[in-house]
């Protein structure tokens, strides 16, 4: 019987993400084929995901999509999987409202079982409240079971395993203070440039949930059942307008891209060009995605790539459709200030941005917004920003609370800008 689950945590720092890379390679190394999803919006994660598994990884976003769209993907993709590992986001019940959008939320959609990952670190007996708690929160998700991190002692296990008996939830296994785990949260969380060739980390953290996790009984516990019978499979997405795409593509430059969006786009005729090596797309391109990722750390290559830069000018002055996202916006502008320079993009926009360390200020939430009498949700999250002038938005961008964020929409001909990255249920006419 195929097994999925979500793993989650009290907060943020408890130890999922280990838990959650390390299982994906441990389970690929056994020879299960896994499919691992996200909750919520993050770009980052998947990468990782897709590394270790060896197919793309999902995003599950609540506030984004629909529960029928959410549904739909879920079983497209578990259909051919012996294991699906969804991994949460933050604490298990931290939403966008309240616990709304939370990976509680999914838990409670596709009635998943939750494996709680619980930082140990200095508590024994007080974890029985915590564990509980949590448990017992909601009565429309089930715990199936509880991963101990950062445990200091064959003492301080035993302990831990007391409180699971105690409380009737199965401890699936104590991690210890490990440098293998540090390592992982570090290189998993800050640089995947070179991720697809770099397995050292993903081996050793099989390793350590091989040694210290059941994983086997894990499986067992979480038995997939048939819940999803009344839902209809996702398949093909409908026809789109555009006959032919082309996509940017690079390793961080332009690598924010979420596989909704490329399932989308799959109806057509799909091109994907790298700005970096100085690369073109086709002249009979109907549309060109621009999607986000970090054009500032590659800003030096971008400048010198000038031929892509006067094919996307091109393109773009003669009335060529373009969607930019946060960082394709940032390539659309004239030029990107870092602290290693000024650097000239494209210039389709009139507007400078900057990547400066004084500059830098976060900018991070959903957004959502109407235009053209349809309604659009996404995620912006960004430390750049617009360098003395903000352009105007032809549209009031609001957060999940429905409250007026400054977020510009930007036109200019057919070329739709923001730096909001968008989650497409379809594809439209700039």
């Amino acid at each position: 019987m195929p097994s999925s689950f979500l793993i989650a945590a009290p907060m943020s720092g408890s130890g999922k993400t280990t838990v959650a890379r390390g299982l994906m390679a441990l389970l690929r190394r056994e020879g299960y084929s896994v499919q691992p999803m996200k909750c919520g919006p993050d770009y980052i994660d998947t990468k990782f995901h897709a590394a270790v598994c060896g197919r793309p990884s999902v995003n599950l976003d609540l506030f984004m999509a629909t529960e029928d769209h959410v549904r739909q993907i879920y079983q497209k993709y578990t259909d051919n999987a012996d294991v699906c590992i969804v991994e949460g986001m933050m604490g298990l019940y931290d939403g966008y409202d309240h616990e709304r959008g939370s990976a509680y939320d999914i838990a409670r959609l596709l009635r998943l079982p939750v494996i709680l990952v619980v930082d140990a670190r200095s508590a024994a007996y007080s974890m029985a409240a915590l564990i509980k708690g949590f448990a017992d929160f909601r009565n429309d998700i089930a715990v199936a079971g509880v991963i101990f991190n950062k445990v200091g002692s064959e003492r301080h296990q035993q302990m831990l395993r007391e409180v699971c008996h105690d409380i009737g939830i199965p401890c699936l296994g104590c991690l210890p203070k490990s440098k293998v785990a540090e390592t992982g949260e570090r290189y998993l969380g800050l640089d995947f440039s070179d991720i697809a060739s770099d397995g050292q980390v993903f081996h050793a953290l099989a390793d350590l949930i091989s040694q210290h996790i059941d994983w086997k009984e894990l499986l067992r516990l979480t038995e997939r059942a048939p819940i999803l019978q009344s839902a209809p499979a996702a398949g093909r997405p409908s026809q789109i307008s555009f006959r032919r795409i082309a996509i940017a593509r690079s390793p961080e430059a332009f690598s924010f891209i979420y596989q909704n969006t490329l399932d989308i786009m799959s109806s057509a005729d799909v091109c994907f060009f790298n700005p970096e090596l100085d690369e073109v797309f086709p002249d009979d391109t109907d549309l060109l995605y621009l999607p986000g990722g970090y054009p500032e750390k590659h800003a030096e290559a971008l400048a010198k790539a000038s031929k892509t830069r006067t094919c996307i000018k091109n393109y773009a002055d003669k009335g060529g459709h373009v969607i930019a996202e946060c960082g394709g916006m940032m390539y659309l502008c004239e030029r990107i200030l870092t602290d290693e320079g000024d650097f000239p993009m494209c210039g389709v926009l009139p507007y400078t941005i900057t990547a400066r360390t004084a500059d830098r200020r976060l900018s991070l939430g959903y957004r959502q917004w109407t235009l053209d009498g349809k309604e659009y949700r996404g995620h912006e999250f960004h430390y750049s920003q617009f360098f003395e002038t903000t352009p105007p938005s032809i549209t009031s961008v609001l957060n999940a609370r429905g409250e007026p964020v400054n977020c510009p929409i930007i036109r200019k001909g057919n070329v739709l800008a923001s730096y909001t990255h968008w989650y497409f249920h379809e594809l439209f006419n700039v």
